[in-house]
C-alpha cells in the first residue's frame, strides 16, 4: 500500500514548522534566550502599543490559558510587560519591553534570511508565486458536502 502524498494542511503545517525550527535555533545559536515555538508566535501577534490577552488568544486561533502561559514565560524573560489598559479599568495590556523590541527585530531580521536562503533552495519566482499565493484573500471558508 502506497502513503498518500500529504494535503495542503500537512505541507502548510511542515512549513510553518521548517521556519519556525530555523528561526528558533538560529536566535539560540546567535545568544539569545530560548522560546518555545507558542512564544516566539506571541510576537507576531502583539501591537506595539499593546495587546489584551484576550486579542492576542483571537489572533492566534488559541485559548486565553494558552496565551497566558506563554506571555508570563515571556515577562519572566523580561521580554515583555503588563501595563494597564487606558481603555477599560478592568483589563491590561502586554507589550514588549525594550529588550523584547530588541528581540523581535533580530528575529525579523532572522526570517528574512531564513527566507532568503529559501529562495536559494526552490527559487526565488517559487518564493514570490508562494507569498503571492498565499496573500491573495480566499474569502471565507467553505462549508461543503463531505464525499
Amino acid at each position: 500500500m502506497t502513503t498518500p502524498a500529504p494535503n495542503l494542511p500537512q505541507l502548510f503545517t511542515e512549513a510553518k514548522r521548517w521556519f519556525d525550527d530555523a528561526l528558533l535555533a538560529s536566535m539560540e545559536a546567535a545568544g539569545e534566550q530560548a522560546v518555545t515555538v507558542a512564544q516566539a508566535a506571541v510576537f507576531a501577534a502583539l501591537d506595539e502599543q499593546g495587546t489584551t490577552i484576550s486579542e492576542l488568544a483571537r489572533r492566534m486561533g488559541v485559548t486565553r490559558q494558552t496565551v497566558h502561559q506563554a506571555v508570563h514565560g515571556l515577562i519572566g524573560m523580561g521580554l515583555l510587560e503588563q501595563i494597564p489598559d487606558p481603555a477599560s479599568a478592568r483589563s491590561r495590556l502586554i507589550r514588549p519591553t525594550g529588550e523584547g523590541f530588541r528581540v523581535h527585530h533580530r528575529a525579523q531580521a532572522a526570517l528574512a534570511v531564513i527566507e532568503g536562503v529559501l529562495a536559494e533552495r526552490i527559487g526565488t519566482a517559487a518564493v514570490g508565486a508562494l507569498r503571492q499565493a498565499l496573500a491573495t484573500p480566499w474569502g471565507e471558508p467553505p462549508l461543503v458536502e463531505a464525499p
